[in-house]
């Protein structure tokens, strides 16, 4: 088992223990191995740390050397937002796709094959799946990672999604509770508010939670949003009124609370990582996500500090942070147990792809005739939210070139975009890619350029299929994973 460094006291350890910091690089850096030998119990892992399952899988390995108990997170949703495949886009669709497909077995099938490639990389626990309703359309930050807007539906796929997971040793950490669905504010910019009454919570927002909760989720994240119904003061994040009162109590919950990226502007804009993280544990949080942003040794001494030094203060019970560490240790015993009790599972390697062409909803104005000449890709690029990155391609032009070589493509946003695909198609097909041309009027009024000068231009919706369907072929996704582009050209090229 680990052995702990010397003269690291308990009140250090635990403070250490309940943080979830990330790093730079494709190994681990000295500093984090020398924290793990003090206390650190968990390590968060994002894009720029993966460059290939057997990398990964290496990396993992060089963590556990030094504490073999030790929790290695990842933010590997599929869909839009991935890390395994960060650059080469998921073979895996997002939960909008499987919400629309509405086959939770499919959808426990995917999350199962997704966490056996985790589990095989040596990841025990994934920030997933996101259990928001989006029941605004113009959320800027949720979208496509929401199973849809109807919360039966969210609440039955949340659940098949978190069984999946955990059925291949990786620990779900369902989020964002208490839901992050009505927004029109992203929290890794500023502090999101939702202003609906007690009712409307319990009967949408708290659904999908109550089904992962009876579905056994091992963990559960807070969201940095303000519900003034529930806490008029505190984001959740920091709220015992959320977190204790509700999750613990009302929901009976009794797993680890995670709290979302603390160096998110939502909280380090208003308190300070350093007190918003000492607020959340005696909220009730027992784990401290932070490293997306902030990824450095400073950080960690920073926080560990601050806990420390509130406990001494008596700002922060210390019965409260060894109850928060206990719980992630008891969650690294389960990984444990889980990841021995799990036989060696059959991969499918083709589900995402099935999910994904069962996903595709496509309207024609009349009979489409395949395209067998190469067009013109015309993407209508618009900036990705912080949680989706600008890392990790997207479209259907490299799709479309494997099966029709010599295909073109080019990126476009702004007011002259629709003139200026126009130029650079010339006398091409041109296939029009769009992500949530509903949110972006310069995008909508491309397209319009576009069909008034091209009305055969077929168009591929790869965000939230809100918009009117148009085009001598609209092709809705439901995302924008590799797989659902290739489920989109395999119909524009009628193979």
């Amino acid at each position: 088992m680990t052995t702990f460094a010397s003269g690291t006291d308990t009140l250090t350890r635990d403070a250490l223990t309940v943080l979830q910091p990330g790093f730079t690089g494709t190994t681990a850096p000295d500093w984090l191995l020398r924290r793990l030998g003090e206390g650190l119990a968990s390590v968060g892992l994002f894009g720029r740390n993966i460059a290939s399952p057997e990398q990964l899988a290496a990396l993992t390995a060089q963590l556990r050397a030094e504490r073999d108990d030790v929790l290695v997170a990842i933010d590997e949703e599929g869909g839009d937002v991935t890390r395994l495949e960060v650059r080469t886009g998921s073979s895996f669709p997002g939960n909008n796709a499987l919400g629309a497909v509405d086959d939770v077995e499919l959808t426990r099938d995917v999350a199962a094959e997704l966490g056996r490639r985790l589990a095989a990389c040596g990841v025990n626990l994934n920030w997933a799946p996101s259990a928001d309703v989006n029941s605004n359309p113009s959320n800027p930050v949720i979208g496509v990672r929401s199973f849809g807007a109807d919360t039966g539906l969210v609440a039955r796929h949340t659940a098949a999604y978190v069984t999946g997971l955990q059925s291949a040793g990786v620990a779900a950490c369902t989020k964002h509770f208490p839901g992050h669905g009505d927004t029109a504010v992203d929290s890794h910019h500023a502090l999101p508010r939702i202003d609906v009454d007690t009712s409307v919570l319990q009967s949408r927002e708290l659904a999908p939670f109550r089904a992962a909760i009876a579905a056994g989720t091992r963990a559960v994240m807070s969201a940095h949003i303000l519900i003034p119904a529930l806490d008029p003061d505190r984001p959740a994040t920091l709220s015992p009124r959320a977190l204790t009162e509700l999750l613990r109590g009302e929901l009976g919950y009794d797993g680890l609370i995670v709290t979302d990226g603390m160096e998110m502007q939502a909280i380090a804009g208003t308190y300070g990582i350093e007190r918003g993280s000492v607020l959340a544990v005696a909220a009730g949080a027992d784990a401290i996500c932070v490293g997306g942003g902030l990824a450095d040794d400073e950080t960690v001494r920073r926080l560990r500090d601050a806990l420390v030094s509130a406990v001494r203060a008596g700002d922060l019970p210390e019965e409260r942070l060894a109850d928060a560490a206990d719980r992630v240790r008891a969650l690294a015993r389960w990984t444990a147990a889980a990841a021995a009790a799990d036989t060696e599972r059959t991969p499918d390697t083709e589900v995402g792809l099935r999910a994904a062409r069962r996903a595709l909803r496509t309207t024609a104005a009349k009979a489409f005739t395949p395209l067998t000449e190469p067009p013109y890709v015309a993407a209508l690029t618009p900036v990705a939210n912080i949680a989706v990155g600008d890392e990790t391609p997207w479209g259907v032009a490299a799709e479309l070139f494997r099966l029709l070589p010599g295909t073109e493509t080019g990126s476009f946003t702004g007011e002259d975009a629709g003139g200026t695909a126009l130029a650079a198609a010339g006398p091409r097909r041109i296939v029009a890619v769009v992500r949530d041309e509903h949110r972006h009027p310069w995008m909508a009024s491309a397209l319009d350029t576009l069909l008034a000068a091209r009305p055969d231009t077929i168009v591929v919706e790869m965000g939230l299929p809100q918009a009117t369907p148009r085009g001598a072929l609209h092709i809705a996704t439901h995302g924008a994973a590799r797989v659902c582009g290739r489920a989109a050209a395999e119909v524009i090229a009628g193979v």
